[in-house]
């Protein structure tokens, strides 16, 4: 008897064990799937339970695609293992360390209220749910315009798969600059997933080149997301 979806995270659990990433990837790409090992699915269901145990609407922030020193590592979006254990209270047993993006995420989610706050208004995603390297390095979906023609098809299905629930779509949010904000605001006007997408600028930029005016960007962050 198939299990009937009631919360988010009978959604998102569901949603993370059937994704089919094209087995192929151009140019010496690879995949960065870090669900795809049992103990990290232990953590992200752990994640999911936690803070989505319940059906209310969560409006949707979309990054580019994991990286591999956050949700690569953690299967969490914009977490690496110190923000899952200081602010989530969740244990990470394969190793520690940070990320600048989850750095800036999680005092942002800070400033907003906390993680039960933030995670019961909000589901931080990416355009592409996996993310990707090439020879050891981060690689973004935009990057390489034949590695954007093959995943397309996996973005648009699994953003219709992540919205078939109780998502609010008034409107998303395009976390990482310019080329992500036009990528994915391109394909809400042929899909009409959201209202519309409001552009955030990208936290490792903020926290590499502007970490001097953090908090002016913590502050566009929240101008944007609070109603």
């Amino acid at each position: 008897m198939k299990h009937e979806i009631q919360t988010w995270a009978d959604h998102l659990i569901s949603w993370y064990r059937n994704l089919q990433p094209p087995q192929a990837l151009p140019n010496d790409i690879s995949w960065l799937h870090p669900q795809k090992d049992p103990q990290v699915f232990k953590i992200v269901e752990l994640f999911f339970h936690k803070f989505y145990d319940d059906a209310r609407p969560r409006r949707l922030m979309l990054g580019i695609n994991p990286g591999r020193f956050g949700a690569g590592v953690t299967g969490v979006n914009f977490t690496a293992a110190r923000q899952l254990e200081e602010y989530c209270g969740i244990p990470y047993p394969l190793g520690k360390g940070s990320e600048l993006s989850a750095e800036f995420i999680y005092d942002m989610i800070n400033a907003y209220g906390g993680v039960e706050k933030f995670y019961g208004d909000f589901f931080i995603s990416s355009v592409s749910p996996l993310g990707f390297v090439r020879h050891g390095k981060n690689l973004n979906y935009y990057d390489d315009k034949e590695l954007t023609r093959t995943v397309e098809p996996f973005i648009i299905h699994n953003l219709d798969r992540l919205l078939d629930y109780h998502a609010d779509r008034s409107e998303a949010y395009a976390i990482g600059g310019e080329k992500n904000f036009k990528y994915i605001d391109a394909l809400n006007r042929k899909h009409g997933w959201f209202g519309k997408v409001v552009p955030l600028p990208h936290p490792r930029f903020i926290m590499q080149y502007r970490r001097k005016q953090k908090d002016q960007f913590i502050r566009q962050y929240l101008q944007a997301i609070i109603k």
